[in-house]
C-alpha cells in the first residue's frame, strides 16, 4: 500500500499527487499553466479544477501567454460559455491581464522562472509536515510573492492562492513526511 499525503484521497489525485505536485518547475509555459490554474481555483476545490485541466490546455492554446493576449472578446465570450472550464468573468479577463504580465515579466528578467524563483532564492524550502494541519496558509515568501504580482498588475494572486502555487509547482515541498514522495522532490 502506497502512502501518500491525507488530501490525495481519491483516485483521480493520485498521479497528479504522485508525478506532479512538489515537483519543482522550471518550464515558463508550465509556471505560467498552474498560475492561471491556481487563479481559477480560488473558491473551489482543486480537484474541480484538476478535472478540467486538459479542457483548460485547450481552451487557453495549451497556455500560450502569446495567443492569450491577443484573445478579442470573441474569445472571451467562447471561454465564458465553454462548460470544461470555469465560466468566471473576472477569471477569464485575469487570465488574459496575466499573461500579458507574464510576458512583461519574462522580458524584464529573462524567464518567469528566474522571477518566480527568486521568492525562495531559487531553492525549494523543504517543510516537515507531519500532519495536514500542520501546512500553512501562507508565509512571508507567499504573502511578499503576491504583493510583488500585484504591484505588476497580476489578478487573482492572493498570498493564500501563491502558497498553492507554490506547493503545486515545487517552491515548497509540503509533502507530509510519512507520504513515500517527501523524500523523492
Amino acid at each position: 500500500m502506497v502512502k501518500r499525503c491525507k488530501w490525495a484521497t481519491k483516485e483521480s489525485q493520485h498521479n497528479y499527487h504522485d508525478q506532479d505536485w512538489g515537483v519543482p518547475v522550471h518550464n515558463d509555459r508550465l509556471l505560467f499553466e498552474m498560475l492561471i490554474l491556481e487563479g481559477a481555483q480560488a473558491g473551489l476545490s482543486w480537484d474541480t479544477i484538476l478535472k478540467r485541466r486538459e479542457t483548460y490546455k485547450k481552451a487557453y492554446d495549451n497556455f500560450n501567454a502569446i495567443k492569450i493576449v491577443n484573445y478579442t472578446d470573441k474569445d472571451k465570450k467562447r471561454l465564458l460559455a465553454d462548460p470544461g472550464i470555469i465560466r468566471n468573468k473576472l477569471k477569464v479577463e485575469a487570465s488574459i491581464i496575466n499573461a500579458k504580465e507574464f510576458l512583461k515579466v519574462k522580458k524584464e528578467f529573462g524567464s518567469f522562472d528566474k522571477y518566480i524563483w527568486s521568492f525562495v532564492n531559487g531553492k525549494t524550502i523543504k517543510n516537515k509536515i507531519k500532519e495536514m494541519n500542520d501546512i500553512p496558509v501562507t508565509t512571508k515568501e507567499s504573502d511578499a510573492m503576491a504583493k510583488d504580482l500585484k504591484k505588476r498588475g497580476f489578478k487573482f494572486v492572493g498570498s493564500t492562492i501563491c502558497y498553492a502555487y507554490m506547493q503545486a509547482v515545487g517552491m515548497v515541498n509540503d509533502h507530509e513526511m510519512s507520504c513515500f514522495r517527501y523524500e523523492e522532490v
